[in-house]
């Protein structure tokens, strides 16, 4: 069936049917007439309405706000001011975006009421390009966790399964787009915060090289390692997304001025000739046997589809750990300090003098493992430790970077897992931090290196959960990245929550 026919007959059948098309389809299904803004924003607010009571993928729907967007956009689209590729679609976004007159809580107690005065660039060029802003997805607070169960708004769940976690932090984000409440939505990836719950819930997930995509506007953890990215149904919409949201930001100091993201070039059928490595190290202990045979089943698609796919030795991934969270955390202690009752967000009125109020309110207003890391990284600052602790992190984080390069002096992309093994069940991770800490053992180093990932569905298990295929790239080779996705894809077909078997649409 054509996409024409496809939206057609979507339009004929229902407004709820529109969830099903991806942000692509959705795009042109307007710009076309067969359905419009509005019409989208309640097919997907109708969704909310019968799905978010078991997920809890929101922290915050803005129902009439979005609609009265919506009415506006669509007036932009039939006057001609808006036609690109995103007009009219619905988003969401996770809440460490800051909205203008929406609030933004982090999933936390501390910013429970807090509206910003200003709008995150990604969000600002997302509204540009005619994108409509449904709400804020739950989260890990202050994205510190791994299966958005550290939400002060409580868990999020996972779409294929409720009794299992979405992943984490960009959990709300992910279970969204699974779910069919959302078109495509953004994250944020510190540490693997977008690829893994991408994985957990069998959409895509993409965290481009640091500095592709402006951090302004996005509430810090780890300020060299944030990224804000993509999460969508397809790769069709993760590039499509990713191109609209990337641009120098002189706001943002850590912005790059870019020339080469026409992401959507690379949506291209063709590996032929291209050298994918597998990292012996990600092949080892602790990786379940069931993803281990989805990843190389993956891997051999790739190879037929004419890529040189081969194992080969990638140093150092034992130290990625320990370096990643003694620079996380104590870069989030020093991020987290603003949040002492003053400025903003929530106070402790009963204090009796000022460092009083401190203690209660920083005590009432974090979580469990928001504290764990605030301490673990001002111990890690502390005189006496800094040299011991935070110097050496960083003197691996450099080694780490060598190691890729040396690799990608050999391969144009590298191939992994993006976690040891599918979704775990709600409450299995919090009962063991340090195992929750090792989960993030294949997408921590992109972060410390700097480097664009991508994390797309290559399978199902014997429970059937989604596992997800990672493809890891050089810096500023997004594209690469793309077309390799894109390949395996268009190749593999896809599968949607549910269990129903949908081919990619392009």
């Amino acid at each position: 069936m054509t996409e024409r026919a496809m939206t057609k007959d979507v339009k004929r059948d229902g407004p709820k049917d529109l969830c099903a098309l991806s942000a692509a389809e959705l795009g042109r299904a307007v710009r076309a007439g067969e359905t419009t803004a509005v019409e989208a924003m309640e097919a997907v607010l109708e969704r909310i309405g019968e799905r978010e009571q078991l997920y809890h993928c929101y922290v915050t729907v803005d129902r009439e706000g979005a609609l009265r967007r919506a009415e506006k956009v669509q007036k932009q689209i039939e006057a001609g001011e808006l036609t690109g590729p995103l007009a009219g679609v619905p988003v969401a976004l996770k809440d460490n975006l800051c909205t203008e007159g929406m609030r933004t809580t982090c999933a936390s107690r501390i910013l429970e009421n807090f509206v910003p005065a200003y709008t995150a660039e990604a969000v600002r060029l997302l509204e540009q390009a005619g994108a409509v802003v449904i709400g804020k997805t739950n989260m890990d607070e202050f994205a510190m966790g791994s299966t958005t169960e550290t939400s002060y708004y409580g868990v999020t769940r996972n779409p294929w399964n409720p009794d299992h976690v979405p992943g984490g932090s960009s959990g709300g984000s992910a279970a969204a787009v699974a779910s069919g409440e959302c078109f495509f939505a953004l994250g944020s990836d510190t540490g693997g915060s977008i690829r893994q719950p991408a994985s957990f819930c069998g959409v895509v997930g993409m965290k481009p090289t640091y500095g592709t995509v402006s951090r302004y506007g996005l509430v810090a953890y780890g300020s060299s390692l944030d990224q804000i990215g993509p999460l969508t149904k397809n790769v069709t919409d993760c590039a499509l997304v990713l191109e609209t949201i990337s641009a120098h930001d002189p706001k943002d100091s850590t912005s790059l001025e870019r020339q080469d993201t026409d992401f959507t070039s690379a949506l291209v059928k063709d590996v032929r000739g291209m050298k994918i490595g597998i990292p012996r190290d990600y092949l080892g202990e602790g990786l379940d046997r069931e993803v281990r045979e989805a990843l190389l089943a993956a891997a051999e698609v790739l190879r037929r589809q004419g890529a040189s796919v081969e194992e080969f030795d990638l140093s150092l991934v034992d130290y990625a750990i320990p370096a990643y969270y003694t620079i996380a955390a104590a870069e989030a202690s020093s991020n987290l300090e603003r949040f002492d009752g003053i400025k903003y967000g929530y106070r402790a009125q009963e204090a009796q003098g000022l460092h009083e109020m401190y203690k209660m309110t920083r005590s009432r207003g974090f979580g469990a493992e928001v504290k764990r890391r605030i301490m673990l990284g001002s111990f890690v600052l502390s005189s006496g430790y800094y040299d011991a602790y935070y110097l050496r992190a960083l003197r691996v984080k450099a080694m780490i970077k060598k190691a890729f390069d040396e690799a990608f002096a050999r391969y144009d992309l590298i191939l992994g897992p993006v976690a040891p093994t599918t979704a775990p069940r709600l409450g299995e991770s919090l009962a063991d931090p340090l195992k929750m800490y090792l989960g993030d053992i294949y997408t921590i180093s992109v972060n410390l290196a700097g480097l664009p990932g991508i994390s797309l569905p290559c399978g199902r298990d014997s429970r059937g959960l989604p596992i997800g295929l990672q493809l890891i790239g050089d810096c500023f080779q997004e594209k690469k990245l793309i077309r390799a996705a894109y390949t395996y894809e268009q190749a593999a077909g896809r599968q949607a929550p549910g269990g129903k078997e949908e081919e990619a649409h392009v």
